[in-house]
C-alpha cells in the first residue's frame, strides 16, 4: 500500500516529512525494545509521521514515538496505571487518550490499534488495523 495515496484519498488536509531513515527506525527497537508492526513500518518509509496543517500529529514521528512510550514507562507512571511496557503508542486523541498496538511476550502480534483512556485506564480496540485507524480517525468514525 502506499500510505501518502491512501490518506490522500481520505483527506487532503494532511501533511508529509521525509521517510524515516535507518537511524530514526532503530530508534524504536534500541529504545523500545520491540520491532515496528509491517504496515507502520512502511508507513515510515513514506513518511516520518502525518500532520494536519497546525502541525498535530495523526502518526507521530519515530522520535515522538520513543519519546512518549519512555515518558509512560518511567516511575512516574508505575503504581498510578496499568503498566505501559504492553502498548506502543503511536498517536493520540488531543484529549490525553492514546493509540497503540499490544505488545505480547516482546512482539507486537496483531495488527489491532487500542485506545487508552488517561481518565479511567481502560484499554480497548478501536480498529482492526492501521488503514481502519486513519480512515475511522479522520471521518470520525472512531469514537472515544
Amino acid at each position: 500500500m502506499v500510505w501518502k495515496n491512501y490518506i490522500k484519498s481520505i483527506s487532503e488536509e494532511y501533511f508529509y516529512r521525509d521517510p524515516a531513515n535507518d537511524v530514526e527506525l532503530a530508534l524504536i527497537k534500541e529504545k523500545l525494545n520491540v520491532e515496528l508492526p509491517e504496515e507502520l513500518l512502511q508507513l515510515f518509509q513514506e513518511s516520518n509521521g502525518v500532520f494536519d496543517e497546525y502541525q498535530c500529529p495523526l502518526i507521530w514521528s519515530i522520535n515522538r514515538i520513543v519519546e512518549d512510550n519512555l515518558h509512560y514507562r518511567s516511575e512516574e507512571y508505575k503504581g498510578r496505571y496499568m503498566p505501559f511496557d504492553h502498548l506502543l503508542f503511536f498517536s493520540d486523541a488531543g484529549n490525553g487518550d492514546l493509540f497503540g498496538y499490544a505488545i505480547l511476550n516482546g512482539v507486537i502480534q496483531t495488527n489491532r490499534i487500542y485506545v487508552w483512556n488517561h481518565e479511567d485506564d481502560s484499554r480497548s480496540c478501536v480498529a482492526p488495523s492501521l488503514k481502519y485507524f486513519i480512515k475511522g480517525w479522520i471521518t470520525d468514525e472512531i469514537s472515544i
